[in-house]
């Protein structure tokens, strides 16, 4: 006995234009959210490995390769920077200690302006921080 089946077929062929507009439309987007705008300042940190970290108290300054400061993600000029790191110094129960996020192509007489700005404001030690390494390369015989 043969059954007839009630479920047919569509006639009408496959339409691959709607589906093409679609993918164009989501790579265009994609293109487009690449190219925008994202906020804040670049800063290239030097890569080493092996360095070592403090364990007291930090506060973090850093700095752009034309030399301007940031403080707590904001621009600030020298002297204001001095009264917030004075005023840092003199709320922590600890010495303090100044950690520099400098740009890779800062110039080391900015480095030394900072590190005796923070001296003068009562912080004694500095770090420079770095990236580390992506992979470690195996010292030679």
């Amino acid at each position: 006995m043969k059954f007839r089946r009630r479920a047919r077929l569509p006639r009408t062929p496959f339409d691959v234009t709607a589906y093409a507009a679609v993918f164009f439309l989501m790579v265009l987007m994609l293109l487009l959210a690449t190219r925008s705008y994202t906020p804040g300042v670049k800063i290239q940190l030097p890569v080493a490995g092996d360095l070592p970290g403090t364990d007291q108290p930090t506060v973090t300054v850093a700095m752009d390769e034309s030399g301007r400061y940031f403080f707590a993600n904001q621009l600030i000029a020298e002297g204001a920077l001095q009264v917030q790191l004075k005023h840092a110094a003199a709320q922590s129960a600890g010495p303090l200690t100044l950690v520099i996020q400098a740009d890779r192509a800062v110039r080391q007489e900015n480095l030394l302006r900072l590190t005796l700005l923070a001296r003068d404001a009562g912080i004694r030690d500095a770090l420079l921080a770095t990236l580390p390494r992506a992979v470690t390369v195996p010292a030679r015989p």
